[in-house]
């Protein structure tokens, strides 16, 4: 038994024949389970590693399926994340520039890449407005100095 598994359908899961008792002893072991090799239990765990997702065929089988695409929602939330993750990473060269102008220091950014900067921050801002959102392909240009500070 050991290396074996079953697989519930209505859970889309799989669960180890080893600890059949104590989900049983939980309440929780699925009544739908239908025994599993460890070979294909390993085949599946492989396609899910390699982005496949795990579903259930019509006869209640376990197979890999191609992930279904993003709602929407799924990839504004992404692209919100990301903006924010943007914004996040510019914070310092913002209040780095600040305080040395405030403290009469020179400047670690040329006066031409302080406007880059906030008119890409500016760009980040106002990308959830864009006609492109949610589409990653229409994010706003990072200006080449800034690579290095941020994830594209």
């Amino acid at each position: 038994m050991k290396g074996e598994y079953y697989f519930s359908p209505s859970q889309v899961a799989f669960y180890p024949a080893s600890l059949r008792e104590v989900y049983e002893h939980a309440g929780c072991w699925p009544v739908d389970g239908e025994w599993v090799s460890a070979e294909l239990h390993e085949q599946l765990m492989n396609e899910q590693a390699a982005g496949r997702a795990i579903s259930s065929d019509v006869n209640g089988n376990p197979v890999a399926i191609e992930r279904p695409p993003l709602s929407r929602q799924q990839r504004s939330t992404h692209e919100r994340r990301w903006r924010d993750s943007q914004l996040l990473a510019t914070d310092g060269l913002v209040v780095r520039h600040r305080d040395q102008l405030e403290t009469g220091k020179e400047t670690t950014l040329l006066p031409v890449q302080y406007h880059e900067l906030m008119s890409y921050r500016a760009s980040l801002r106002d990308w959830p407005e864009e006609p492109l959102f949610p589409d990653s392909g229409g994010r706003p240009s990072v200006p080449d100095w800034l690579r290095r500070y941020v994830t594209p």
